[in-house]
């Protein structure tokens, strides 16, 4: 490797080093997730399957299960190759968006701004908006859900794919109006990386987000892949495992051809957690960390679900679908950023879990066989465990000058102790403000008010304080102007 790259490497690794670092869980914890992961592999028939944890930058633990080749019997390990099928999204949503910062290409200009083919083509209704590029990368673009056809069309020939573009497509809504998953419109991105690129889209992709992450091990093309690497894909069928064909790289691979190692996509689950949380500091790419941001923010079509009832406790889920991934709300993991991959051969799934800054992923080599409910539940089992806390959200200057202004309003018994926003005393006035306080005081007794506040954000924050003869509960939240003004301000008496 060339010096300059060496220097380059390194830099990117000093940018992605932990922030507000969390601990790699213990032998336990891990433990079990071993567990967790072994005991569905044998279940679910996956001949060969590699899992790793992410935490703060480092692969922290990794496992190969299984065999790469049912004839060879040649171990799973770390940097045995696997596709990853529509995770492969993933890399060909942050080039589009690499494309945009760099001033390339608009998300909101009509598609075929980039795609001339499409000019003509007639959609579901008069009124129907043109496609845009954000549309393709948030499968709002009225195409039919198209996994049974889609995972076919990897070996598409560029010359094919013009043709197919050329003669339209039968649209199952209008563009914009709902989510249905299409394997089509991320072709299409890929076509556009590469008319806007001026190189085809593998290529674009590795040179700038592959490279200087050092994914070195992970690209499109199968067959130049060191073959004693490979993992062979495989279906199971009549209770026996049938090998898969080897689908050549093609215009459909923007949609799910990547082929990569635990010990790679590692590189990229960490560079992806690393930018939370939002922060100042130099930015070492491949993209900013606004950017890589920015593909997990939901579409408008948020759903309701149920998280997988195998994986533990009922829990009520809000998800949408972001660019290449899906953002979940959690009762108990909160935001869980997460995809699957399924592809003839391969089954591979992915979680984010950016507050706590951990990842956890699974790639194996059976047909559809993507390890969902085993990595929720090895998620579940360590945040049990209390293993993977949130990462700890620094108190602000201007929070910490709130929280002053409180701790002085509580002591004089008087609102005006504080700076206030116009609402305060309109809210309440000075009296009522004072008979309250008073009440309080009276119930729980003297309060030292030494333990720090718990931040909401850089303007808000919740604390709790140990009284003579009870506990405070509070809130205090800076109204939006520079200089310190309250605007809410809470002390109540805890309740058992």
């Amino acid at each position: 490797m060339k010096m300059k790259m060496k220097q380059k490497l390194a830099a990117i690794v000093l940018a992605l080093l932990p922030v507000g670092a969390t601990a790699a869980p213990d032998a336990a914890a891990l433990k079990e997730v071993d567990r967790i992961f072994s005991e569905w592999r044998l279940a679910a028939h996956v001949p060969g399957l590699v899992y790793g944890v992410v935490v703060d930058g480092k692969l922290v633990h990794v496992r190969g299960l299984g065999v790469q080749d049912i004839d060879a019997k040649t171990p799973v390990n770390a940097d045995s190759l696997f596709r990853i099928a529509s995770m492969s999204k993933a890399f060909t949503a942050l080039a589009i968006l690499k494309l945009r910062d760099d001033g390339k290409l608009a998300l909101d200009a009509p598609a075929e701004t980039y795609v001339p083919e499409i000019k003509a083509w007639t959609y579901p209704t008069t009124d129907s908006p043109r496609i845009t590029v954000r549309n393709l990368l948030t499968h709002a673009s009225g195409f039919v859900e198209d996994n049974p056809w889609g995972d076919r069309q990897q070996v598409m020939a560029e010359a094919a794919f013009t043709s197919l573009l050329k003669d339209g497509v039968a649209f199952a809504q209008g563009p914009g109006l709902g989510f249905e998953y299409s394997n089509l419109g991320y072709a299409m991105l890929g076509r556009i990386i590469g008319n806007v690129s001026g190189t085809p889209y593998q290529d674009y992709i590795r040179r700038e987000l592959m490279a200087p992450l050092g994914m070195a091990s992970t690209g499109y093309d199968v067959f130049a892949s060191p073959a004693a690497r490979r993992a062979i894909g495989y279906s199971w069928r009549d209770n026996r495992w049938v090998r898969e064909a080897d689908m050549k790289d093609g215009a459909f691979g923007a949609m799910g051809g990547v082929e990569t190692s635990a010990n790679d996509y590692a590189k990229w689950v960490a560079a992806l957690l690393a930018a939370w949380p939002a922060r100042d500091g130099a930015e070492a790419g491949p993209v900013r960390r606004s950017t890589f941001r920015e593909i997990v923010t939901g579409s408008n079509f948020v759903r309701g679900q149920m998280r997988p009832a195998a994986a533990g406790a009922p829990c009520r889920q809000a998800a949408a679908y972001g660019m290449a991934w899906s953002v979940i709300d959690d009762c108990d993991l909160g935001r869980v950023v997460t995809h699957t991959g399924g592809y003839p051969g391969y089954g591979s799934v992915v979680m984010l879990l950016p507050e706590k800054g951990v990842g956890i992923f699974a790639l194996g080599s059976r047909t559809y066989g993507a390890g969902v409910l085993p990595t929720y539940r090895a998620a579940l089992a360590l945040n049990a465990a209390k293993a993977i806390p949130d990462r700890a959200v620094p108190v602000s200057a201007g929070l910490a000058a709130a929280y002053g202004a409180a701790k002085a309003v509580w002591r004089a018994g008087a609102i005006e102790a504080a700076p206030l926003a116009g609402n305060m005393l309109l809210d309440r006035d000075s009296a009522a403000w004072k008979t309250a306080i008073g009440n309080v005081k009276a119930e729980v007794g003297d309060c030292p008010a030494t333990e720090p506040p718990t931040p909401v954000s850089a303007m808000e924050g919740k604390f709790s304080w140990s009284c003579e003869h009870g506990r405070i509960t509070g809130r205090v939240q800076r109204a939006p102007t520079r200089a310190l003004a309250l605007q809410a301000l809470d002390f109540s008496a805890a309740t058992p």
